[in-house]
């Protein structure tokens, strides 16, 4: 018995990310809340992680919606332009 695909919906891309830090910058084209399964795809970048956490200006969040940017802690490197999308 085959496995259903994963749905994924696209909510934005990386505009920055801050290596030191391990925070990439998400530019949100949709809602996007703590606790939420992500893919994180580049031409070299592919990570499924949870939304632990998400900040806009330094000030914690637990939900942003399009328009907004927000700096989350990511597991791996993620380069700018790669898409972010919501797996559910």
């Amino acid at each position: 018995m085959e496995e259903a695909p994963v749905e994924k919906k696209l909510v934005g891309k990386i505009s920055h990310y801050f290596t030191k830090i391990g925070v990439g910058v998400i530019e949100l084209s949709d809602e996007l809340k703590v606790g939420d399964r992500i893919s994180i795809e580049g031409a070299t970048t592919n990570i499924q992680q949870t939304v632990d956490s998400m900040e806009i200006e330094h000030e914690n969040m637990q939900s942003a919606g399009a328009g907004q940017s927000i700096g989350m802690k990511v597991e791996q490197r993620v380069r700018e332009g790669d898409l972010v999308y919501k797996l559910g």
